[in-house]
């Protein structure tokens, strides 16, 4: 599967991205002061009226023509920068957008350069006008590392980030990052950069290869002084398809987005997801075949979670495979869907530095009926932490004809597990070894923890029944145990071992059920077989 620039040196562009995140309440910038950049090319975001469908309106012109990608006017100097050059460029928080004005948001930019040599173009809104930001020299730090002479001209920009007041009243965080292709990250409050989303997926695990799909140019909505929310538009583009994008981002736990998005395909587009979600899974008690690290655990996410339209609600832990595999959730009316970060407890990562107990679960909510589809589970194999090697989507039923118009809205909520019905069981846990048999065979032993996500009386619940079902080879050995080491005592496990026989891959599913009838989360898993 081809990797986006982002992906390729994850870990590092996060933490540089961060390096000059936070910047105290700071200076206004509604007209720039600075020295004008030369050779400015014809822009998408030309100053005049913007209105909310202003953004449409670009994007279906631009169906009607063939793709075009953005031109790279980068110099030289700029495209061959190194990763530490890159990262000696940093931009000015005292000249951010809306610094020292008393409005509750800020906007900074990326640089281009490095492997971010597509041009964004950035506009600033306000009382219904659109006024193109230029790039210029004056904006930005060059440290000692960056070679001299980099020309004053309207290159663009990388990609965009907002700061916002989310963990102190006096204190600008950075809370959404727009950079690379069609990728954007947030966090909630009291949290770190993790996992990430784009506006499309087009093509993905496809032997063609994948189609990443770019946010060319973004419009910032002025916010007023008292508001909790910050509006943007986005436009996208690629072979397949143009869109536009509009996202209502509030800061909090969780940091919601509300999104809506208006779709014109160039051509019949069958292979697609919505609201794709990009994630990492390297190891935990589930998968550590051959691994050799003295952490228990590496992830920005250890499942996926579906709340289906028949009110089933799912949760498939993720693994790191031997080859790639796709899943697939077949549904009608999908309520929701998210790759989330179960467990914060530090003794489960014992990462001082990753502090993967503070990475953002993220949450996709449809407004509206999505109608038919699946939620698209993609796994790919990594050998390391800095590689994205997990997606979730939703992949509608039906193709998009070319020259027709899709229009859908949804909502990210970027914090913990969303909650539902107190008492609910959930999975807090899955494990997997070899079975305890006295022969040397291919079973295994699955353990897996349930415990209730609120408590409600303090009682521990009446035993349940699991009921465990395979598509193929044998379970045998069921058990239900009482877990009081979790859940403050109200915790349960399962365990059974599992003969796969000659099969080389199982879809397995486990559930409780109270004497009241109410059932547990469903655990679904895919077991295969290890080369």
């Amino acid at each position: 599967m081809k990797k986006s620039a982002f992906s390729l040196t994850r870990r590092q562009l996060l933490s540089s991205a961060g390096a000059a995140a936070a910047t105290a309440l700071v200076g206004s910038l509604p007209a720039p002061a600075f020295a004008q950049a030369t050779n400015a090319p014809a822009s998408l975001t030309a100053d005049g009226p913007f209105t909310r469908s202003t953004v449409s309106e670009i994007a279906r012109r631009l169906s009607r023509v063939p793709y075009a990608a953005p031109t790279s006017r980068l110099p030289d100097v700029l495209k061959n920068l190194t990763y530490d050059q890159y990262r000696d460029i940093r931009f000015k928080p005292s000249v951010a957008v809306w610094a020292n004005s008393g409005l509750p948001f800020q906007l900074q930019l990326f640089h281009p350069g490095f492997y971010f040599k597509e041009p964004i173009e950035v506009a600033i809104v306000q009382d219904g006008k659109a006024k193109h930001l230029p790039y210029s020299t004056d904006m930005f730090d060059f440290g000692p590392l960056v070679p001299k002479g980099i020309p004053n001209d309207d290159f663009g920009f990388a990609g965009i980030r907002i700061h916002g007041l989310l963990n102190r009243p006096d204190y600008f965080d950075e809370i959404v990052v727009f950079q690379g292709a069609s990728y954007f990250r947030s966090l909630g409050k009291g949290q770190a950069y993790g996992i990430s989303a784009r506006g499309l997926a087009v093509k993905t695990a496809e032997p063609e290869g994948e189609e990443f799909p770019i946010f060319r140019a973004f419009w910032i909505e002025t916010p007023l002084k008292d508001s909790e929310t910050i509006v943007l538009y986005a436009l996208l583009d690629s072979p397949s398809v143009t869109g536009a994008y509009r996202f209502t981002i509030r800061p909090g736990m969780p940091t919601t987005m509300d999104i809506e998005a208006d779709l014109f395909p160039r051509v019949d587009l069958a292979k697609f997801g919505l609201a794709p979600c990009t994630s990492m899974f390297f190891f935990g008690p589930n998968d550590r075949i051959g691994v050799d690290d003295f952490r228990p655990e590496v992830h920005d996410s250890d499942g996926l979670m579906i709340l289906n339209g028949r009110g089933e609600r799912l949760w498939r832990p993720l693994s790191n495979p031997s080859t790639l595999q796709i899943s697939a959730f077949v549904d009608a009316g999908m309520r929701g869907f998210g790759l989330i970060q179960r467990d914060r407890e530090f003794v489960t990562y014992q990462d001082l530095e990753a502090v993967y107990e503070k990475r953002p679960s993220l949450w996709v909510e449809p407004v509206g009926d999505w109608g038919q589809g699946a939620v698209t589970l993609v796994e790919i194999p990594t050998n390391s932490e800095i590689h994205d090697n997990i997606v979730a989507y939703w992949q509608p039923k039906d193709a998009i004809p070319a020259g027709s118009e899709y229009s859908f809205a949804y909502r990210l909520s970027w914090g913990g597990d969303p909650a539902f019905a107190p008492g609910g069981m959930v999975v807090s846990d899955t494990m997997i070894g070899r079975a305890l048999i006295e022969d040397d065979g291919p079973a295994r032993r699955f353990v897996i923890d349930f415990a209730p996500q609120q408590l409600l009386d303090g009682k521990p619940a009446p035993e349940p029944k699991a009921t465990v079902t395979t598509s193929e080879g044998t379970v045998s050995n069921v058990v239900v145990m009482p877990n009081p080491q979790i859940g403050q005592g109200q915790g349960w496990r399962v365990h059974f071992e599992l003969d796969p026989g000659k099969a080389s891959l199982i879809e397995l599913r486990v559930v409780l059920t109270f004497p009241d009838g109410r059932p547990s989360e469903t655990w679904v898993y895919r077991w295969t077989a290890t080369a």
